[in-house]
């Protein structure tokens, strides 16, 4: 195993764990994913920052000579920051491992609506996959001879999929800034976008509010699984084949679905577990059949659910 495929690995596990790390800070969604984005945000300006002086002066920012595309990217990091939002929402209704799998429908989502938005076929395979994805979300949703997750907490978790669809068809429309320079563009605005939110909605966290919340799992969540999971992504992802990026990346969702029964006890019935097989085995297929990543490699669209 490379030591690349080791770093990629070691992000998917981070990024797993997000539900688990947000269980455990007394806050609103809004403020919680305030926090990530900031703390997120200052990690991986300065690591851009870094990577550009080491460069040398010669090299020049892709978004400086493409701010279409930059807008673009600022424009995913908006949709990827009130996806975040519903989800969090989702994970303190619904529980982490239903709403990471209600997340992880967003790829099919842009599967479905892609005759539409970007000319592609819908192949049989694809339509198989999307089926099972279907039937996989209805199992997770609706227990035979139990009771029903709650409404808007699945309303929410079917919001945060949408907002990563909105997310990848941004992403797709900036192919040429990539990698830490892509996400970081991202995630300063999925602060911006998550700021406004927050301050005409829940309000701004007050610095006692922030201490008596859990600070070690805000540090946690903003630093080590938001800013440090990013760069070891991005530094990973383009040195590896992307068909292994493709499906390996639905690890992310299942380690959730694991760490969220071992570590929060959540319930996971022989019917739900089959629903969690369907969804990320379906998400899975679609990707392969898709002959290509659903977003560039170089956009935060593809690694991070949470």
């Amino acid at each position: 195993m490379s030591r690349e495929f080791k770093k990629y690995l070691l992000s998917l596990a981070l990024f797993g764990s997000n539900g688990i790390v947000a269980s455990a800070i007394s806050l609103p969604a809004e403020q919680i994913v305030l926090l990530r984005t900031l703390l997120g945000a200052i990690l991986l300006t300065l690591a851009l920052a870094l990577a550009s002086r080491r460069d040398g002066e010669g090299a020049r920012l892709a978004f400086l000579e493409h701010p279409r595309q930059a807008l673009a990217l600022a424009c995913s990091g908006a949709a990827l920051g009130m996806g975040w939002i519903f989800l969090f929402e989702a994970y303190q209704l619904v529980g982490v491992g239903a709403a990471s799998l209600a997340y992880y429908c967003g790829p099919v989502i842009v599967m479905a609506l892609s005759p539409l938005l970007f000319k592609e076929s819908l192949t049989p395979g694809k339509l198989a996959g999307f089926a099972a994805v279907a039937a996989g979300a209805f199992l997770v949703a609706f227990q035979p001879g139990g009771a029903a997750l709650d409404a808007r907490g699945l309303m929410l978790g079917g919001l945060s999929a949408v907002m990563y669809a909105v997310m990848v068809v941004f992403s797709k429309r900036a192919p040429e800034v990539r990698g830490l320079e892509a996400a970081s563009i991202q995630i300063v605005a999925s602060f911006a976008a998550v700021a406004l939110h927050t301050a005409l909605g829940a309000g701004l966290p007050t610095p006692a509010a922030v201490a008596s919340a859990g600070l070690p799992a805000i540090v946690m969540l903003g630093v080590v699984n938001t800013g440090i999971g990013c760069y070891l992504y991005f530094s990973s992802i383009g040195r590896l084949p992307v068909q292994r990026v493709a499906v390996c990346g639905y690890l992310e969702p299942l380690s959730a679905v694991a760490l969220s029964v071992l570590l929060l006890g959540e319930p996971l019935t022989p019917c739900r577990a089959l629903g969690a097989a369907l969804i990320v085995g379906g998400a899975a297929a679609c990707e392969l059949w898709g002959r290509r990543p659903l977003v560039p490699s170089g956009s935060v669209a593809s690694s991070d659910g949470a």
